[in-house]
């Protein structure tokens, strides 16, 4: 490989780890094309990215990040998983790992801190950033909606009543 080509690779990554809000270092080992495809495409429906890695220029890459606790990880035939999601990542690369015992979680990093294998499993058990936001808006809003029933109630049975009253004939 160039020289020039190398130090795009390396600058490309730079960029992914100065970026990404998780990192998730996988072992693809034995997996077919049509298989990282599939990942691959699992991970962009969820806002993630998949990358095939050389490790000696991921490391080179790792240097000066908030990531660089990584660099010891990238050994064997890795890949990683990235996103600025802190739990889109962990989710598609762990529910992959679960179908498909070819893809093994190696560890990962969130912001600074480095996390273990275990620790990227519970992590892909959180909710994502939209379920969150999802069940706020609805706990927000359920609030808001009782509200205006219980103050449309009153009026709403005061026009009942004197239906029933006009229905019944009631005084002129």
């Amino acid at each position: 490989m160039l020289r020039a080509k190398k130090t795009e690779i390396v600058d490309s990554l730079r960029d992914v780890f100065s970026d990404a809000g998780v990192v998730v270092v996988t072992h693809y080992q034995g997996m077919s094309v049509a298989e990282v495809t599939e990942l691959r495409r699992g991970m962009r429906e969820v806002g993630a990215r998949f990358r095939v890695t050389k490790n000696r220029l991921a490391k080179i890459a790792l240097a000066d990040t908030p990531y660089s606790s990584l660099a010891d990880l990238f050994t064997g035939p890795t890949a990683i998983a990235f996103s600025s999601d802190p739990v889109a990542a962990p989710k598609a690369a762990v529910g992959y790992a679960k179908r498909n015992e070819k893809l093994a979680i190696i560890g990962g990093a969130l912001g600074g801190s480095l996390l273990t294998a275990q620790q990227v499993r519970a992590l892909a058990d959180l909710p994502s950033i939209d379920e969150v936001r999802a069940k706020l808006v609805g706990l927000l809003t359920t609030p808001a909606a009782r509200l205006v029933s219980v103050l449309q109630a009153p009026g709403g049975q005061l026009a009942r009543v004197l239906a029933a009253h006009a229905e019944q004939g009631g005084p002129d």
